[in-house]
């Protein structure tokens, strides 16, 4: 099978796209033929060495992929061949990536792929839909009335805690970098779109809530700054962190503990794939009612995949500001 894939960690160029073995299913696995693999700031963390995590060499990257079953292990109980399925959670502590025409995926962290959803878009939505429902849901329990702050609610996890917290009947607020960005996220719902560029935060924030303040922030940044985060909340408010890895930011822990708030960090990664079905289900039944839409920026073939990657570095490191949406792989040529 073709797959990108590399043999020492390092920049996008390390990436070699040529044939590796066709994996073969062992018991509870399916092989699935994949259609699109999306790449994630995790993606290129693992490639360029950033993050260390043993990693089966030659390594196939990809966490997200959405495609076809060919063929099934035993003991596999949950699907069917010939089945379309997503999944996330791959190229990750010991697994190969999806980043390949095939891919070997426990049936635990496969999801069927609802019939009014297309390849692209589920794989698009895999990895940044379950990280928005982890943290909305398991970590910040978000009600329906209560006010949401994300930063970039155009961007991949951004686009998806907006709609989700509005599917619930949450108000939101968010920061774009342009006039396009703004109209957008209030397509996608947003109820107070602000311009970072133009707007203070702080203020907006004071004026959309009537000075009650936030009981959810969801923060995206790798820098987030502790000193806007808690006076902008309210009174037993919830900020949730998952990015950042070398973040060491000022902490004011006085008006913190005062206000009654609490501080919760996850890396989806983590999840177990019980709690990852829980939020497939909920993003298929969203999907099926209309209310969640996956955003993609850039669709390259796998031929481009070190393009691929250096696009996802301009704008998560560098803050480049060229996507808006998720990037694709396309697998098949």
């Amino acid at each position: 099978m073709r797959a990108a894939f590399l043999e020492q960690t390092g920049p996008p160029e390390v990436l070699q796209v040529g044939e590796r073995p066709t994996p073969v299913p062992g018991t509870g696995q399916a092989l699935v033929k994949v259609s699109y693999s999306a790449v994630n700031p995790i993606d290129t963390y693992l490639r360029s060495g950033a993050v260390a995590m043993k990693l089966p060499m030659p390594f196939i990257p990809g966490c997200d992929l959405a495609g076809t079953i060919t063929a099934l292990g035993p003991g596999c109980q949950r699907f069917q061949v010939g089945q379309r399925v997503w999944a996330s959670n791959q190229g990750l502590l010991g697994r190969q990536g999806t980043l390949a025409e095939f891919a070997v995926v426990d049936e635990a962290w496969l999801h069927a792929t609802p019939d009014c959803l297309g390849d692209e878009e589920a794989a698009g939505g895999a990895l940044v839909g379950i990280t928005a429902h982890l943290g909305l849901f398991r970590c910040a329990q978000v009600q329906a009335g209560e006010w949401v702050y994300v930063s970039g609610g155009t961007g991949g996890v951004g686009s998806m805690v907006v709609q989700m917290a509005k599917a619930i009947g949450a108000k939101v607020a968010t920061t774009v970098g342009s006039v396009a960005k703004a109209e957008l996220a209030r397509q996608l719902g947003a109820d107070c779109v602000i311009n970072y560029k133009t707007d203070k935060l702080a203020p907006a924030l004071e004026a959309a809530t009537g000075g009650q303040g936030l009981q959810v922030w969801y923060e995206t940044q790798r820098e987030p700054d502790f000193l806007t985060i808690v006076p902008a909340m309210a009174r037993r408010g919830r900020i949730v962190v998952m990015a950042g890895r070398q973040a060491q930011p000022i902490f004011p822990v006085g008006p913190f503990y005062t206000k009654d708030l609490s501080l919760h960090g996850f890396a989806m990664f983590n999840a177990t794939a019980a709690e990852q079905q829980v939020c497939a289900a909920a993003m298929n039944d969203w999907y099926a009612a209309g209310k969640l839409r996956v955003l993609i920026g850039r669709v390259f073939p796998l031929r481009e995949a070190p393009a691929a990657h250096r696009l996802q570095e301009e704008n998560t490191l560098h803050k480049a500001g060229t996507l808006t949406g998720k990037i694709l792989v396309r697998i098949s040529e």
